[in-house]
């Protein structure tokens, strides 16, 4: 009879061992993000009281960082995209009004790297605390055969909550109203499957390498420019507005319309902001249509606020960097972002 050898979870792969080293290191940082409202941490299902609100509304929202791990995977720099899927997913439950209460996230490898994982879990740890937003949970997976060398997925799951006298959903906004735009810190986490095809990316990793004059910087260093957080800028203003869009995956197109009443539109002027030079060198090089850098990237413009003509002067006071972009005017023929 033919000797069969005896098989283990580490010779298909998997290390418990290190699983459970990388287990104890979330568990650290996790509990420097903690408030008291936070319970239970490491039980099957983690927990969160919810105090002092009259009528709370809760808001959810799950996002990615996409490709733009390819990046930071290539660069061996794993200490920024962690930040970047906070303040992504803050951002989109701001437009709601809420404040942040915890995060989770869920990070997939084909094989589990401490050094990896220390550096994305210690830059969300980091997001969450500036967020005042607890990490009170997530998942590490050590899937091989799924992923492959240093490739990785990395997934953020936020709840927040807002009175529900105080959600944001444009439903006020009318024609006349002022649009409103702050500034990104670059691509954020949308278009990079785009940029990576335009500068060859895969076929030449070490164009990421290349300084560019008009950047100040490599182009890796400009792609991994952490998403922005708006939250703080925007807490103390909400009263006053309107509507918020965060300008992600879509671009201007995309999003804007999200917020729209029926009937009405945005009439944006791109000539009322300076697009960073990043977008004009991707349009370049690419050969990219504006029409389509338009729908795909910011450019520039990481979130839009709208709010009545009579606020814009506290708007503008309170957060000096935003920049009147644009008005709400009626639709015609459906058409739901005008840039001219």
């Amino acid at each position: 009879m033919e000797a069969r050898s005896k098989q283990t979870y580490a010779l298909a792969g998997i290390n418990i061992e290190v699983a459970d080293k990388i287990k104890e290191l979330i568990a650290r940082q996790a509990k420097s993000t903690f408030h008291p409202e936070a319970l239970n941490l490491g039980s099957f299902g983690s927990m969160f009281q919810l105090k002092e609100y009259n009528e709370p509304v809760l808001v959810s929202s799950v996002d990615g960082v996409g490709t733009k791990l390819k990046i930071a995977s290539l660069l061996n720099k794993n200490d920024t995209v962690g930040a970047d899927i906070v303040n992504h997913c803050v951002n989109d439950i701001l437009c709601c009004g809420a404040k942040p209460l915890f995060f989770l996230d869920y990070i997939a490898m084909g094989k589990l790297v401490p050094q990896q994982v220390e550096a994305i879990i210690t830059s969300i740890s980091e997001a969450c605390q500036e967020a005042d937003c607890s990490l009170i949970g997530g998942e590490t997976a050590e899937m091989p055969g799924i992923y492959f060398q240093e490739s990785y997925d990395l997934v953020g799951f936020i709840v927040g909550v807002v009175e529900r006298a105080s959600i944001i959903d444009g439903s006020s906004i009318t024609a006349g109203d002022v649009i409103l735009g702050l500034p990104s810190s670059g691509l954020h986490t949308n278009g990079y499957s785009l940029v990576r095809k335009v500068f060859g990316v895969e076929d030449n990793p070490t164009c990421l390498s290349r300084f560019y004059p008009e950047l100040g910087k490599t182009l890796g260093e400009e792609l991994l420019q952490i998403h922005r957080c708006y939250y703080h800028w925007l807490k103390p203003v909400m009263p006053l507005i309107k509507g918020l869009a965060h300008i992600t995956g879509g671009g201007f197109v995309g999003n804007i319309p999200r917020i729209l009443p029926q009937g009405l539109a945005a009439h944006l002027k791109k000539d009322s902001w300076d697009i960073p030079p990043i977008f004009k060198l991707i349009q370049e090089k690419g050969n990219v249509e504006e029409a389509e850098m338009y729908r795909v990237f910011n450019m520039g413009i990481g979130m839009v606020l709208i709010c009545s003509s009579q606020a814009v002067t506290k708007l503008t006071m309170a957060l000096s960097q935003a920049k009147v972009i644009g008005e709400v005017i009626k639709a015609k023929r459906e058409k739901k972002v005008i840039i001219d």
